[in-house]
């Protein structure tokens, strides 16, 4: 099982060119919320996830899917199908974002496993908007000063946790 360590932000605006980044349409239904057990509808992939407690740090194990399991699953799931636009934004890990991290730390970062700004915009539930950044360790993690577009960290709110959106 992997690990996932994220942090979640609420946004003081959205960039101006959206339209640059790639973008998935996302479809996902919950099946339990103790333990975790998602299905997930990404574009044409299809996957169901558990995932462990916690809300930074996490275990998190996906499994594959084809559509008419998907489907079929869904069926079962329970409340609200979330549905929402991902957008992916690469983030420069540089001394903005990572001040107390060496230069020869985010170069190693930014060439072996880069940053991104996984950016939610819902139609389920409608207007709410979303930021994500996974890091590959806590430390990172916890080092991480945010930029200026995002207004609030909301990591440690369980409202914000998809699960608990439905």
């Amino acid at each position: 099982m992997g690990k996932e360590i994220e942090r979640k932000f609420l946004l003081r605006s959205l960039p101006d060119d959206l339209s640059a980044y790639r973008c998935r349409y996302i479809e996902q239904a919950y099946l339990s919320q103790k333990p975790v057990i998602r299905i997930r509808k990404s574009d044409d992939e299809y996957y169901m996830t558990y995932k462990g407690g916690g809300l930074m740090e996490r275990i998190e194990y996906n499994l594959p899917l084809d559509c008419e399991s998907f489907e079929h699953l869904l069926e079962k799931a329970d409340g609200h199908v979330i549905k929402k636009k991902r957008y992916e934004i690469p983030l420069e890990a540089d001394e903005s974002v990572f001040p107390d991290i060496s230069k020869e730390e985010l170069e190693s970062l930014n060439s072996d496993n880069p940053l991104k700004i996984e950016l939610d915009i819902f139609t389920y539930p409608e207007g709410l908007v979303l930021a994500e950044v996974e890091f590959p360790d806590r430390r990172l993690a916890e080092a991480f000063v945010m930029p200026d577009m995002f207004k609030e960290d909301v990591t440690e709110d369980p409202r914000y946790h998809n699960s608990n959106m439905i």
